[in-house]
């Protein structure tokens, strides 16, 4: 990996476009790497985790919403949408809008965090539906994939947007543009004009999960898809971008982020070096915001230790900086103790999530978000002693660069009503590489068909888990066939908008 320094540059300067940094990431879309079996294997692991938790959200209602919208814009060649039979084609744009939504909705799918966070998998929708409207074959699509977490991760790595309350889609938008160059071997060129507008229209702020957060969240991942698929389309074209977008003086960096002054370093792959970063993100189990899945495991493990959970005065979590201030007291919202706040504001209170976790001892992606669950009265009680402190200790293992060290966990301290104090810690969710049971391929088909079951026949099932294991193999004609036909589809009864 190379480091690359960026910083902002006043348009006096003398700033060559070979030294931008929108350049150097398509430089990473156009390389002509090889990819290794581990990072094939993944690749796949994620598609199927995708296709799961999609399967599971397709009758929401935002997905619902947004299926209706693809479904009024057929296409051929065209793209296939979750839930829909594979003959039913809509524009590729709108398919990675409507499968993004899907994909997102229950926030239960792959994560990666360092100086900020993000769920890579999001990349996926958009290339898929390209890849079926242009007819690559699985080897393109699995390129594609690979450059697109790569360039989301790298991003993660070197520049924090969170620290100003810069929605996390702000690198979402450039990766998806370099995964469709890479996967579409358009010219670096191209590819640099794609990014930058890619980037220039995803800029959006940090309301989208603060407060009462709103559907909105599912539909972030997917907006984002639809710009950057559009980006690439204009660039094709030959329309230009905003530049330098991260460095010009007027630019990302000088005003959304920390100013003329300052100086990021971005990690990316040397010239022919392996794109290796999806190695570095990691699954949900549960569905609720990843910061959670190690608290989940811990109330799990705890709750063996406590007879009754109305004994409890009162439990502090210790955690590390970003969990504290994302999804614990440290965001001073009231509204992650208010019991009919919404379920997106749920699955983003670490307190509700304890709760829940402590008095069930497992957490179900429907059940545990139910309105009767929310507002038990002894879950409430309970919820309401719960607060969260930073701890210097995590959040020093949060930040090392040490993926040994790099920990997102934390530990408890449950006061019971006789004055005994009970203590525990967990670093690793248990489904981390590093956890307790890692996930492995088999782990991540038995997710996807747990969460199928009853919504997609054994056929199909079966149908689309042989395609995708042999993705890599795949003809153009093959990865047109990937599709997950429901059962149950539930059509929309939301009112329709102007198209």
């Amino acid at each position: 990996m190379i480091n690359h320094s960026v910083r902002t540059h006043p348009s006096s300067e003398d700033f060559p476009r070979e030294e931008h940094l929108a350049w150097k990431l398509a430089g990473v879309a156009t390389d002509s790497s090889v990819q290794p079996a581990d990072v094939v294997d993944m690749v796949i692991n994620r598609i199927i985790d995708n296709a799961a938790v999609a399967v599971a959200a397709v009758n929401r209602q935002p997905v619902q919403i947004a299926r209706a919208q693809a479904c009024s814009r057929p296409g051929r060649p065209g793209s296939v949408v979750f839930g829909l039979p594979g003959d039913v084609r809509v524009v590729p744009e709108w398919a990675a809008w409507a499968n993004a939504v899907a994909v997102r909705e229950l926030d239960f799918h792959d994560t990666f965090s360092a100086a900020d966070n993000g769920h890579p998998g999001d990349n996926i929708p958009a290339l898929l539906a390209v890849a079926q409207h242009c007819g690559r074959s699985g080897a393109d699509l699995l390129r594609g994939i690979a450059t697109a977490y790569e360039v989301q991760v790298d991003l993660c790595k070197g520049m924090s947007l969170h620290k100003h309350k810069i929605d996390q889609i702000a690198h979402l938008g450039p990766s998806i543009a370099a995964g469709l160059g890479s996967m579409l071997e358009l010219d670096q060129a191209i590819v640099y004009q794609a990014i930058g507008q890619a980037l220039h229209c995803t800029t959006t702020t940090w309301q989208a999960r603060s407060g009462t957060i709103s559907t909105w969240k599912a539909c972030a991942p997917g907006f984002a898809g639809k710009v950057a698929l559009e980006a690439v389309d204009c660039a094709m074209r030959g329309l230009t971008a905003p530049s330098p977008i991260y460095e010009g003086q007027n630019g990302v960096i000088a005003w959304l982020l920390d100013g003329p002054g300052a100086t990021y370093s971005i990690p990316l792959p040397e010239p022919g070096e392996p794109r290796r970063a999806i190695l570095d993100t990691c699954t949900k189990e549960y569905s609720a915001e990843y910061f959670t899945q190690a608290f989940i495991d811990l109330a799990r493990r705890v709750r063996n230790r406590i007879d009754d959970t109305t004994k409890i005065e009162k439990v502090v979590l210790l955690c590390n900086d970003d969990t504290h201030n994302f999804v614990g007291s440290g965001t001073r919202d009231p509204e992650k103790w208010n019991p009919h706040a919404s379920r997106e504001t749920l699955d983003h209170s670490l307190a509700y999530i304890f709760a829940v976790a402590l008095q069930d001892g497992q957490w179900h992606h429907e059940r545990s978000y139910e309105r009767d669950r929310a507002t038990r009265a002894d879950t409430v009680e309970l919820w309401q002693r719960i607060t969260s402190v930073e701890d210097p200790e995590w959040t020093k293992r949060f930040h090392s660069t040490n993926p040994a060290e790099h920990a997102l966990g934390g530990g408890v301290e449950i006061t019971l009503s006789d004055g005994s104090v009970l203590k525990d810690e967990i670093a690793f969710a248990d489904s981390h590489p590093l956890g307790a049971r890692p996930f492995g391929r088999d782990q991540y088909i038995a997710k996807f068909r747990e969460l199928a079951d009853g919504i997609i026949t054994d056929d199909d099932q079966d149908r689309f888990l042989a395609l995708v294991i042999r993705l890599p193999d795949l003809d153009a004609e093959e990865v047109s066939e990937i599709a997950l036909p429901s059962l149950a589809l539930v059509e929309s009864t939301a009112p329709r908008g102007i198209l």
